[in-house]
Formats: C-alpha cells, sequence, structure tokens
C-alpha cells in the first residue's frame, strides 16, 4: 500500500523514518520537506504529487506525519491509517510532540514493525498491542507460556480486540454520542447546506467476553417495529424514556472491526464483542431533519464609505431547560478597519485587528433564549474600488444533545459464562453536539 512512513518537526528535520520498498529513496524525504513544509505558499492539499510520487500528509501540532507511495493507492485508507497511528502514539505516550518522539522512537519503530508489513497494515488495535508492546520493551518482562499463547491467539485468532480471562469489580459501559453540526445559512434565513458529522465513542469495563446489542432511532428500524406494533411503541427508549424525535435517517456509516456486519444487514442491529477499555464504535453522517440549535440574523448597514453599521441577533432553538456553553460569535471585519465600538447585551466582546474580526463571546445561554451586539466599524479612505466581500459570520458552540435527533434506545450486555446479567452492569449515556463550520452570509 505505502512506500515509507517519515515523521518531521516543524523545521522539516526527520524525526522517524521507515521505508518499505525500494521504489523509495532518500530523495523522496527532501521533496516533501522543500515543497510542503518550506513552502513559499501554505499547502492546503493533504494529497501532493512531486515527481509521480504522492505524499498523503497529516499534522498534530507541530508535527508531520507523511506517507509515501508511487501506486495507484485507496487515498482514504491510507489517511484511515495515518489517523490510526496518531490515535496508537497517543494511547501510548500522550501527546504528540517533537520531545515525547524522540523519547520514545525506539517504541515507535517496534510499533511500525508490528502495525505495518511490507507497506501494508496489519494489526493497529491498541488494545492487542499493548500486550506485547509495553513500554519498557517486552525484555523487561517474562511471560508465561499461558501468557504467550493468549497472546499469540488475540493476535491472529478471531477476536484480535479483547483478550481472555478479563474480570472486573464494577461492570460499566460508557457510551458517548459526540456530534458535530455543519451549516451554510442565507442572510434571509434559508438553509443552503446542513449535514451532522456522528461518532459513538464507547469505554467498556466488562469481564468475560460479553456480547452487547446496541440500539438506536434509526428510521429504517422504526418503520418495522411500526409495522408491527404501535408508533408511540417504537418510539420509547430504554435509556432516557420517549425520544424527542421517532426516527433519523442515516445516510452513511462505518463501524469498529468488532461489530458483526452481516447482522446490521440483515436485522439492523449493532451487535459486538467490545474491546476493552476507550473505542470509537460506530462514525455516521445525517441530512435530513437536522435541529439547528443556533439561529444568527445578521444585519450589515453602509454608512457612506468610511462607516459600516453591524447588528447580530443569536437565537437558541432547543429546549429552555438545557444549557449550551462555549459560544463564540466571528464577525468579520473589512481590511481597512480603524476601529471599532461594540456594545454586547450579553458576554464579553473584543475586535482583533490581527483576525479581521470581533469576536464574541459568551459563557452559557439557556434554550429559547436570543441576545444581540451592535458594533460601529470606522473604515480608513482606501482607492481599491473593489466591494468588500462581506465573509459569513461564524458560530462555535457546544450544547447537551444530538442535533441530528439520534436518540440511543437499548443497549444490552449478555455474558452467559460469568455470573452477570444486563441488570448488573452499570450504563452511562451522553450526548455532546459541537459546532462544525457554522457559517451564516451577511
Amino acid at each position: 500500500m505505502i512506500g515509507g512512513l517519515f515523521i518531521y518537526n516543524h523545521k522539516g528535520e526527520v524525526l522517524i523514518s521507515r521505508v518499505y520498498r525500494d521504489d523509495i529513496g532518500r530523495n523522496a524525504v527532501d521533496a516533501f520537506r522543500v515543497n510542503v513544509i518550506h513552502a513559499r505558499q501554505q499547502v492546503r492539499s493533504p494529497v501532493t504529487n512531486i515527481a509521480r510520487t504522492s505524499f498523503f500528509h497529516v499534522k498534530r501540532s507541530n508535527i508531520w506525519l507523511a506517507a509515501v507511495t508511487k501506486q495507484n493507492v485507496n487515498a482514504a485508507m491510507v489517511f484511515e491509517f495515518l489517523y490510526k497511528m496518531c490515535d496508537v502514539m497517543t494511547a501510548y505516550f500522550g501527546k504528540i510532540s517533537e520531545e515525547n518522539i524522540k523519547n520514545n522512537f525506539v517504541l515507535i519503530y517496534e510499533l511500525l514493525d508490528e502495525i505495518l508489513d511490507f507497506g501494508y497494515p496489519q494489526n493497529s488495535e491498541t488494545g492487542a498491542l499493548k500486550t506485547f508492546i509495553t513500554q519498557q520493551g517486552i525484555k523487561s518482562q517474562h511471560h508465561t507460556k499461558e501468557e504467550q499463547s493468549q497472546i499469540t491467539s488475540q493476535v491472529t485468532g478471531q477476536i484480535g480486540w479483547r483478550r481472555e480471562g478479563i474480570k472486573y469489580r464494577r461492570n460499566e459501559l460508557f457510551l458517548d454520542v459526540l456530534e458535530s453540526v455543519n451549516l451554510l445559512m442565507s442572510p434571509q434565513g434559508q438553509v443552503l447546506s446542513a449535514h451532522v458529522s456522528g461518532r459513538v465513542v464507547m469505554k467498556s469495563y466488562l469481564s468475560g467476553m460479553p456480547e452487547c446489542k446496541f440500539g438506536m432511532n434509526d428510521k429504517i428500524v422504526i418503520d418495522k417495529q411500526s409495522k408491527g406494533g404501535t408508533a408511540d411503541e417504537a418510539g420509547k427508549s430504554e435509556l432516557g424514556g420517549s425520544s424527542g424525535k421517532q426516527s433519523i435517517a442515516i445516510d452513511d456509516c462505518t463501524f469498529h472491526q468488532c461489530v458483526r456486519l452481516s447482522k446490521f444487514d440483515s436485522e439492523r442491529s449493532i451487535s459486538f464483542i467490545p474491546p476493552d477499555g476507550e473505542y470509537e464504535l460506530m462514525r455516521y453522517r445525517t441530512t435530513k431533519d437536522i435541529i439547528l440549535p443556533f439561529r444568527v440574523i445578521p444585519l450589515v448597514r453602509e454608512v457612506g464609505r468610511t462607516k459600516l453599521e453591524v447588528k447580530v441577533v443569536i437565537k437558541s432553538n432547543f429546549k429552555p431547560s438545557l444549557l449550551a456553553q462555549k459560544i463564540e460569535v466571528r464577525i468579520p471585519t473589512p481590511l481597512n478597519t480603524s476601529g471599532v465600538q461594540v456594545i454586547c447585551m450579553k458576554g464579553k466582546a473584543k475586535y482583533k485587528a490581527s483576525e479581521n474580526a470581533i469576536v464574541w463571546k459568551i459563557k452559557r445561554m439557556a434554550g429559547m433564549k436570543e441576545s444581540q451586539i451592535s458594533a460601529e466599524i470606522e473604515l480608513l479612505p482606501t482607492n481599491d474600488k473593489k466591494k468588500w466581500a462581506r465573509p459569513p459570520i461564524s458560530m462555535n458552540f457546544e450544547v447537551p444533545f444530538a442535533p441530528s435527533g439520534l436518540k440511543v434506545r437499548y443497549l444490552k450486555v449478555f455474558e452467559p459464562k460469568l455470573n452477570y446479567s444486563d441488570h448488573d452492569v452499570i450504563k452511562w449515556v451522553r450526548y455532546i453536539g459541537r459546532s462544525g463550520i457554522y457559517e451564516t452570509r451577511c
């Protein structure tokens, strides 16, 4: 799949270098440094082609990870591997930084040898890797024959993501529904584009080899059930009462390798043996019937050639009992702005000349409320006849519900071998909605 993997610092110095194929030479390292890291203009594309060689890169703080290949490979698969590699490194030594990479370079090479074979990903499951690649190195620990056979069966067996013999005093399941809502709205309030990208993240601390079943208010399942029974019964949720929205239409979804895809295709039920610890169970995307947490109403008026009057109203569109947090509204200003006078009803607002924007921050805001900001912008006279392009107003926030309307209907645990039932498992479910690219044209 890939011919080599290089990790650079912000200066373009190579921290980690691993070449898997003969067609990738040392000149590939320099080509990426010159054309991407030290490029005169910022390289926005994550894929760069240089002399018939493709470079796929991701950046974490000031560290660049670049996968190199001369073949026509699946780009999505390469990026999935790079993101997984970042997750594995984070699980081993925390933040991905130059200091941490230098301190753990032996460990990283050991991980690369285990994860990639001739450029093809083999085993990137953190739980499985941690059983035989330890922080101190495998030489410092003497495993018994029984432990060695467990490691071998876990890596080569059918259930590579979980080992046998796990025991906990208290069996717990934590489930987080994390959603990112993206919006582009016209000045008149018409939705031009909107979609929600979501993730279901789980932390499982369960003894033995349990089987879990996870259900949500998926439109196909609800429609099937409503044909058999009543619509009210279909909408009832085992975790958290009745769902606010009967069902949601999921456009596409991807699952962790532990999910039995055959059961999902036939019954639409998500059945799996969970890995131990934290993992991402599924990702999904929806485009229909999205709950937009906030509405931004902008009003921009030009007073002659040297003054602008801006008024922005934000309205929260969710239950009054809920609280939105970390609200930030960015109102763009022209390049020839000389001064700004701001009046806001709630929160704090400040003009940032370096960013050409008025930044308005509100700590928290209840549902079905509104707040407004007014600003007078003084402009310097300019000979430029080009009109100001009026970039969109962007917004950041966090809300305690899923904007797609997704609800967890049930989460069941079965463990026939050990002496505990579904009722003995403590379950926690949390919904967090965040802003993605949430913009309103003005």
